[in-house]
């Protein structure tokens, strides 16, 4: 039996699909140029799209696939499809020096939302640890430089035998542009773009968790010498000072920490009756949590618990209650900063801020997070120089 899929008919019907599509993407290839679909803006969904034009959403997805070759537009995973500005092509070419302290604790997760954001716009990167040392930071920043990158991803190293203000000053004279991650200067005159964790509001944060759970004694619990360590600081005692509670302080180098130092700061928590502490990082609060057990403290029943880093928390013995910084929207944040320095190259310096989360586990006694808390979700707040 024969029959019009044997002939020349059937045979023609993939072309006709094709056509379709070519004929498609040209459609909307045409309306980018002509402003339609103007830079930044986001296309209709495939769905939107085979309506208004009659066709199917394979052929719309194919359609789109020819155009994010040709980067005339870009997939963003749950929100889109959006369209890139003339120079994308350029910009796809671009390579990116990325150093950060060490790729084994805090910044995996911020290199991961880096490298999503530079694969996203066709960029390379090259990756080098600075093991908290100036000079070894320095000679990173000399071979990136020797090897031509189009801009510098830098969490520095603010304790060396430079200062820290000049060091920062002599980063903003480099000659392409450099996004600083994690580090900000305390002088209003600092011109760097920068992306940090708004460390103070995780401190802020973390103090009104705990007294919506109705403490009224809490404790901070410190390790010195990081660069995290003053913000949190001032944040706990902000919140201290607007509510009208009482704070006190324990703290240790970072190198002191031990069963030794988390019990002397337990004895002083109970010194002053404290029923909560904050404990900057994961490390210090597994220990003090240990140190209650050996004296037959009870946590969360006897002393609440809230950690700040969330690396580690949720592996101690009761699982810490812990400020998150938002790590990988960090890094992807600070990569589109630093991409769109390369676009925008006379753009006001930006010195972005991401708010703390709060996971809450057994340390703290609240089952899920308490509404009377005040704690805030994710939030990016821009402050110009």
């Amino acid at each position: 039996m024969t029959g019009p899929a044997h002939g020349p008919a059937g045979a023609s019907a993939p072309q006709v699909r094709g056509l379709k599509f070519r004929t498609l993407a040209d459609r909307l290839r045409r309306e980018i140029a002509e402003g339609v679909w103007p830079a930044g803006s986001r296309l209709p969904t495939e769905q939107d799209l085979a309506r208004a034009h009659g066709t199917s959403v394979s052929t719309v997805r194919r359609a789109v696939a020819d155009l994010v070759d040709e980067a005339l537009v870009v997939r963003r995973q749950g929100s889109g499809t959006y369209v890139l500005p003339p120079k994308a092509a350029a910009r796809r070419a671009a390579l990116i020096g990325v150093i950060v302290p060490h790729a084994a604790f805090y910044y995996p997760r911020v290199l991961r939302g880096v490298e999503e954001e530079l694969t996203a716009a066709g960029a390379s990167s090259l990756t080098a640890c600075s093991n908290y040392e100036q000079a070894q930071e320095n000679g990173a920043l000399a071979d990136m430089l020797e090897a031509g990158v189009d801009g510098l991803l830098l969490a520095p190293t603010l304790t060396g035998p430079e200062p820290p203000g000049a060091y920062l000053a002599r980063l903003a004279e480099l000659p392409v542009p450099t996004v600083l991650m994690e580090r900000r200067a305390s002088s209003l005159g600092d011109t760097n773009d920068s992306v940090c964790t708004h460390h103070e509001a995780g401190g802020y944060d973390a103090v009104r968790h705990l007294a919506g759970l109705g403490h009224r004694t809490v404790g901070l619990v410190l390790r010195l010498h990081s660069p995290t360590t003053e913000p949190v600081r001032l944040g706990f005692h902000a919140a201290v000072r607007e509510i009208g509670i009482t704070g006190t302080e324990f703290w240790a180098a970072r190198e002191e920490w031990s069963p030794v130092a988390a019990d002397r700061c337990l004895a002083e928590l109970r010194r002053v009756r404290a029923t909560a502490a904050v404990c900057f990082g994961d490390l210090q609060g597994a220990l003090l949590e240990a140190a209650a057990a050996r004296v037959g403290l009870r946590v969360p029943e006897d002393l609440s618990l809230v950690a700040y880093d969330d690396e580690t928390a949720d592996t101690a013995r009761v699982p810490l209650t812990a400020m998150a910084p938002p790590k990988h929207l960090l890094g992807r944040t600070a990569a589109a900063l630093l991409l769109n320095r390369l676009e925008h190259p006379d753009d006001p310096p930006r010195q972005i801020l991401l708010r703390p989360t709060i996971t809450v586990r057994g340390s703290c006694g609240a089952a899920e997070p308490d509404a009377d808390a005040l704690c805030s979700g994710p939030v990016a707040a821009v402050e110009p120089v």
